[in-house]
């Protein structure tokens, strides 16, 4: 089964990260989301990408980190996609679950470089637990460290190795890293056959980002990726 991703739901229809947007991806029936995580001043988890709002709204500086959850709540964010959106605010990671059917795979993401944030692994896990989703969900990191905290507090708990920059066998530090991975997701300009193929080697899933042209999601398919994360409806529908 190849498994693909919409990529902070389906960022082409809606504000990414957002309520309507990961709507939009139940709609067209992905079988996988991924969204981010963070946490506001007042530690509440936030699903956002960037660790600053500007992008999506230039009036209000700094970080996710400065604002509480009540002050998040006040800042439109869909107006920066189109009029369509416009009130749309940032969701707290609980409001993304309870429109998730059980059966939708979720890989979250903890945001975690350049700022740290201490704590958030914990209540991740909690959260999760309380909600009865430990099942269908993948966590993944750029912060490895992270990563480890996870594993400590749900040993068995599916864990997605990020990369981001090419380094020399990738593979041989995912061997020795302590980390019990069901998967190691690459930047796709370096998945090749052989990254593919020492990770099954090691039983991992080779899942890359962000891969929106169907042209080389086929390519890559033929390479023996497992899926992928895209922001294109027609490839994380499996059309």
């Amino acid at each position: 089964m190849i498994l693909n991703f919409a990529h902070r739901g389906s960022l082409t229809e809606a504000p990414e990260n957002t309520l309507p947007s990961f709507q939009k991806a139940i709609e067209h029936r992905a079988s996988a989301i991924e969204l981010d995580v963070q946490l506001t001043k007042d530690g509440h988890m936030v699903v956002v990408h960037d660790q600053k709002l500007a992008r999506f709204n230039k009036q209000y500086p700094g970080f996710i980190k400065d604002y509480t959850l009540a002050e998040i709540k006040q800042i439109d964010i869909g107006s920066s996609f189109s009029s369509e959106f416009r009130g749309v605010t940032l969701s707290t990671f609980e409001e993304v679950l309870a429109i998730c059917p059980p059966d939708l795979i979720i890989n979250i993401e903890i945001k975690n470089i350049p700022v740290i944030y201490e704590g958030i692994e914990r209540k991740l896990v909690d959260c999760l637990k309380e909600h009865n989703r430990l099942d269908n969900v993948i966590i993944s990191s750029f912060d490895h460290l992270a990563l480890k905290k996870v594993q400590q507090l749900v040993p068995n708990m599916p864990l997605g190795l990020l990369l981001y920059y090419r380094i020399l066998k990738p593979w041989e530090y995912a061997k020795h890293c302590g980390l019990q991975l069901a998967s190691v997701h690459p930047h796709v300009a370096y998945t090749d056959k052989e990254f593919i193929d020492e990770f099954h080697h090691l039983g991992l899933k080779v899942l890359p980002y962000t891969v929106n042209d169907k042209a080389k999601y086929q390519k890559l398919i033929e390479l023996g990726v497992d899926g992928v994360f895209s922001n294109n409806p027609q490839i994380f529908a499996g059309v």
